[in-house]
């Protein structure tokens, strides 16, 4: 018996749609005409599997019978035909290989069965070594994946290298400025070198002693722009505006500003530095003064949006929260479209989700540049607009259809500024009844408790590389950067916060987006010990810097009484979660992490607090071109208008903004749970697309437990495997659920969807 078992699943001809898709995108983007034609086949490698076990996997887990030919051991490969293989790097998570050892376990008693996945492509055709090359750069995104090697490996299981003990920065508090931005150079800081220069001075004269690697790293994490707003908190001394049409209107603006900031912070406005957060909010908080935002909820958490609305419940007005909430994944996207994409809706999914809300509706507008432009136009160091286009909308709708959400409003906007950075914006809307919301202060001797997915390397470095400047190499060397999302973990999630036993017990939540334990933990409250040995991990040899500020996503970190941790635990378990405890609150305000039994992080609560130096600028405002913009009926030159209101007419149809977008929007599922009311395009036709979403608010009772909400699309990471299996296994846990809350068969609908 051999120790690891090599399978390839190949589609039929007439169900290789993705092979076929490739293959004109090879022939059409990068003008290889020459390209007869392209394989794509599934390579699993497998090990820790039984003969009789293997067989039993091979047709069900592995393979379709009616659509996919199996190959064992070794391909069918044709003389002439050209193979190279891709799989993900080392330590990002792979959705298809978790599914599958997931699956075997379920039908052997194998406890340990292992999975390796690649992509295989073949190629046909009379095509250059150059060629070559030119597909695989167009079919390899370095940034999280890398060419596979065609052997088999005699073993799966890898060599855990046991990392080093959290090094001391020996010197550090000695650095002259000059060393300090060599410092800042090598380590790659999001921090200023002012901030450098900053935590220097209280190590030295506070703490009087050297940081660790760990505690730079979380300082840097900690205060970096993602997690600390540090661009929009920069104070703004003077402001300019530059002559021109516009000017009075701005102007009357701002001052419209600074009146409101008298009104809103009276004597003490002198204290409030001017700045792009305040500009922001204040209207919100000059209209809470003003007695017109009586429904705002207001908590120290910071999970969304909130307001209370009543609810018509079965005739019974209840009390509930509705949250708002938006995430922008600008940079991962930009990187690496389809992870970037997902997580930012699993990101915008967690944060009210943290709050003990269920999202039920999400919107998508993202800004592009032309994906129209050839390939061969593509910026240095940039993926083609196209790749990031279509692999974008691939990773949000995954994600949405595979955890259940319907996505209302879908709208790109194409302009050439986003030809530097795009736009990926995920807003969702969130619901929960107000009294299964419970808000209380961390105490000491409280616990907090992770749950849901594991820690990886996934995500280092996350929030500093989003918040740092990038090069044309980024694209290279950002891998560890970007997260790659689990939607049946964070479906587990939603489930449990659903479940009012479980979210009455919490008093706090975090979900772990940017920072993961240093930041979602570490805002929880103002004293903690963090003991980094319990934190679960994906697999051996992390160390502590990485454990400390690792994103992986789909992970919540709770506050509980230390008398509720056990109740809280079980309830998780039963939707197949792992929960643990990792820290308790304490009361001497210092942050503190502990790996190998030694503090590897021991910081004053007062010095994270300041966000590190503020920083100061002036502000002059352009004027635009002296046009009316909202005068601007077309995009059209207005003598083709004037003499031939016909051809103006389609020309302005041409351009990409006003082209029907009916294509991407069907990528995204919009009936999911049943309460959309506004259909996506509607009219007589169904072609009309509306301006605006709309939903009606989940509710749940004991007597119709909507199913369609609580598990539709939950074993869709088993049927992309086993489409059948994937089913069967969807009923079951729907029934299960319907039993366990008391519900009638009869009330059940059940839905099923394809994701391949």
């Amino acid at each position: 018996m051999d120790k690891v078992k090599r399978l390839f699943v190949e589609k039929k001809d007439g169900c290789n749609i993705e092979a076929i898709h490739i293959l004109e995108d090879i022939r059409e983007n990068l003008g290889i005409a020459s390209l007869e034609n392209l394989r794509i086949l599934q390579r699993y490698d497998i090990e820790n599997v039984t003969d009789e076990d293997f067989e039993k996997a091979k047709n069900t887990i592995f393979s379709e019978p009616p659509v996919d030919i199996v190959y064992e051991e070794k391909a069918h490969i044709e003389e002439g035909e050209i193979v190279f293989a891709t799989e993900y790097l080392p330590g990002q998570y792979d959705q298809r290989a978790d599914s599958a050892e997931q699956c075997i376990k379920l039908i052997s008693k194998s406890e340990n069965p292992i999975v390796s996945v690649a992509k295989v492509y073949v190629l046909k055709g009379n095509v250059t070594l150059a060629e070559i090359e030119k597909i695989k750069k167009y079919c390899i995104n370095p940034v999280d994946s890398r060419e596979a090697k065609l052997e088999k490996p005699e073993t799966l299981t890898q060599q855990t290298i046991i990392p080093d003990d959290v090094a001391e920065l020996i010197g550090f508090i000695d650095k002259t400025k000059e060393e300090m931005q060599a410092f800042k150079n090598e380590y790659q800081t999001a921090m200023s070198l002012e901030d450098l220069m900053f935590c220097q001075d209280y190590f030295k004269n506070t703490e009087k002693r050297n940081p660790t690697e760990t505690e730079i790293k979380v300082i840097d994490t900690y205060w970096s722009d993602h997690c600390r707003h540090t661009t929009f908190q920069t104070k703004i001394n003077n402001v300019e505006f530059e002559d021109g049409y516009f000017e009075p209107a701005f102007k009357k603006a701002y001052d419209l500003y600074l009146k409101e900031r008298d009104y809103v912070y009276g004597e003490k406005v002198t204290t409030r530095n001017v700045t792009l957060m305040d500009i922001a909010v204040i209207g919100a908080k000059s209209l809470k003064k003003k007695g017109l935002l009586d429904n705002l909820d207001v908590s120290d958490e910071i999970n969304a949006c909130s307001i209370v609305v009543p609810v018509d419940v079965d005739g019974v007005t209840e009390e509930w929260l509705i949250m708002f909430k938006n995430e922008t994944h600008n940079h991962p996207t930009e990187i690496e479209p389809f992870g970037g994409a997902a997580t930012c809706l699993g990101g915008a999914i967690r944060d009210p989700l943290s709050g003990r809300s269920y999202v039920y509706q999400a919107m998508r507008v993202t800004g592009a540049a032309d994906p129209t432009v050839p390939v061969s136009e593509t910026l240095e160091g940039k993926l083609p607009q196209i790749k990031i286009v279509t692999e974008a909308a691939k990773g949000y709708s995954s994600y949405g259809n595979q955890i259940g959400l319907a996505t209302g409003q879908v709208s790109e906007i194409y302009d050439p500024d986003f030809v530097a950075k795009r736009m990926e914006i995920g807003a969702v809307i969130a619901a929960a009844k107000k009294e299964n919301v419970i808000r209380k202060q961390p105490e000491n001797g409280d616990l907090i408790i992770l749950t849901g997915g594991r820690t990886g390397r996934d995500g280092c470095g996350g929030a500093t590389g989003s918040s740092k400047e990038h090069t044309a190499s980024s694209i290279e060397t950002c891998g560890a950067e970007v997260q790659k999302g689990n939607p049946p973990t964070e479906r587990k999630l939603q489930r449990l916060f659903r479940n009012e036993k479980a979210a009455k017990l919490i008093k706090k939540c975090n979900d772990f987006g940017a920072g993961g334990v240093s930041v979602a933990i570490g805002e929880l409250a103002d004293g903690l010990m963090i003991e980094l040995d319990k934190v679960p991990k994906k697999y051996d040899g992390l160390d502590g810097t990485e454990l400390a500020i690792s994103e992986s996503q789909e992970r919540m970190a709770v506050v509980v009484d230390k008398n509720d941790a056990e109740t809280f635990i079980k309830l998780a378990n039963e939707e197949n979660l792992e929960a643990t405890i990792v820290a308790e609150v304490k009361d001497n305000r210092r942050l503190t992490m502990r790996w190998r039994g030694k503090n590897i992080v021991d910081i004053s609560r007062d010095f994270l607090d300041t966000n590190g130096v503020t920083g100061n600028t002036d502000v002059y405002v352009k004027c635009p071109e002296n046009i009316m913009y909202f005068d601007t009926k077309t995009s059209v030159s207005k003598d083709i208008i004037e003499n031939d209101i016909k051809t103006a007419w389609k020309k302005n149809l041409e351009l990409l903004n006003v082209a029907s977008k009916k294509g991407l929007c069907e990528r995204f599922d919009s009936t999911i749970g049943a309460n959309t009311v506004l259909m996506p395009f509607g009219g007589k036709n169904q072609l009309t697309p509306p301006e605006s979403m709309v939903a009606k608010v989940p509710v749940l009772n004991a007597e119709t437990t909507t199913v369609t909400m609580m598990s539709y699309g939950y074993h869709s990471d088993i049927a992309k495997l086993s489409p059948f299996h994937g089913a069967v296994y969807a009923v079951v846990e729907s029934l299960s659920k319907i039993v366990a809350t008391g519900g009638n068969y009869k009330n059940v609908r059940l839905t099923f969807q394809e994701y391949f």
